[in-house]
């Protein structure tokens, strides 16, 4: 459970090396800092972010995860998030594909609306478990509140570094309308018999939203680098949070921002017989966005007329293109490896300028 003690991160295991961005020097708009997350935002997509200053609230999150998971499962699965393509709940591990061939995912995890958080004690789309609601003032809103507060500062840079309109991405991911935006807390169990490091834990994807603010005390987490086919680990650093682009913000700047594909193995060496704890909010557009170029913007409107075939045109609201992900990989709805290929987001969609 967190707080336990853990071995370190191995040092002959191959990583990544993300760009360490200081949150401070972004709020007070340093120019160089803006330029480092600009590259990492459109090389990678993945860096680390300190002096965040949520670490107090992620104490109380993995708090209130633990004692989550700690029910029983048939308690547990009264708040169940189910096959329609909603994803607020509980998720028990097994229940999605990591893969075309259909094999399960092993992380159970609870996810709790941001809509939900912010109405509390009032409900928007539905109930959680007893030691969710018990938290909610305490550990769910306040961790809510302060991510989409770091959230909403990245997007307010990467806004004005795409020529965009004040207040474009903002007007996209409103508090008040319904989205998709949730905070995640997972839990990877350590497998009962000797498993491959490289067996996904979670499948390899792209997020579905714009921004992922991800706390992790273990490694596990792996990102494919551009142009290449060697999975590389994210050394968890402490008090560093992992931050990392979604689809909408790819599908919104035409391919400039980067969503790079990502999973979940077992941890490494050592780390692999510990129970693997990670937090994530993720920030998503309102539910009635429309996913297409913002071409107001004259550099996107160049990269949109670059890509052939209108690939980043979807023709799909948040709503539809988030439940679309969600429903395919249920294994329950899975028909075949057509399932999966329609759970899949830009992964397929690789642009180089």
């Amino acid at each position: 459970m967190p707080g336990t003690v853990l071995p370190p991160f191995p040092d002959d295991v191959p990583t990544v090396p993300l760009l360490v961005i200081d949150y401070q020097l972004l709020r007070n708009r340093d120019q160089n800092e803006t330029e480092r997350l600009w590259k990492a935002a459109t090389e990678l997509g993945f860096w680390y972010l300190k002096n965040h200053g949520v670490e107090a609230e992620v104490s109380a999150m993995f708090e209130m995860g633990a004692r989550t998971m700690e029910l029983p499962l048939e308690e547990k699965m009264k708040f169940e998030q189910g096959d329609g393509g909603r994803s607020f709940g509980y998720k028990f591990a097994g229940a999605n594909a990591t893969d075309a061939s259909g094999a399960l995912d092993s992380v159970e995890f609870i996810n709790v609306s941001k809509d939900d958080a912010l109405a509390w004690p009032g409900m928007v789309h539905r109930k959680y478990p007893p030691t969710v609601e018990n938290h909610m003032d305490s550990a769910v809103r306040p961790f809510v509140r302060k991510s989409m507060e770091v959230n909403d500062t990245l997007m307010a840079i990467l806004n004005d570094r795409l020529g965009l309109p004040p207040g474009a991405l903002t007007q996209r991911h409103t508090p008040e309308e319904p989205s998709g935006s949730e905070a995640r807390c997972i839990k990877k169990t350590p497998a009962s018999h000797p498993e491959s490091p490289d067996k996904a834990a979670i499948g390899a994807h792209t997020d579905f939203g714009s921004l992922s603010f991800l706390h992790n005390q273990l490694g596990g987490l792996q990102v494919l680098p551009p142009g290449t086919e060697d999975w590389k680990y994210v050394r968890p650093l402490p008090g560093h949070a992992i931050c990392n682009l979604g689809d909408a913000m790819s599908i919104l700047s035409a391919g400039i921002l980067r969503s790079n594909l990502h999973r979940v193995v077992p941890p490494p060496k050592a780390q692999a017989s510990y129970d693997r704890w990670s937090l994530v909010f993720f920030t998503r557009p309102g539910d009635s966005v429309v996913l297409a170029p913002l071409t107001e913007s004259a550099l996107v409107a160049e990269a949109a007329a670059r890509v052939p075939d209108d690939r980043f045109t979807t023709g799909s609201t948040a709503s539809e293109w988030f439940a679309r992900r969600i429903q395919n990989q249920r294994i329950k709805n899975r028909k075949g490896p057509e399932t999966w290929m329609a759970s899949r987001g830009t992964e397929h969609k690789e642009v180089t300028y």
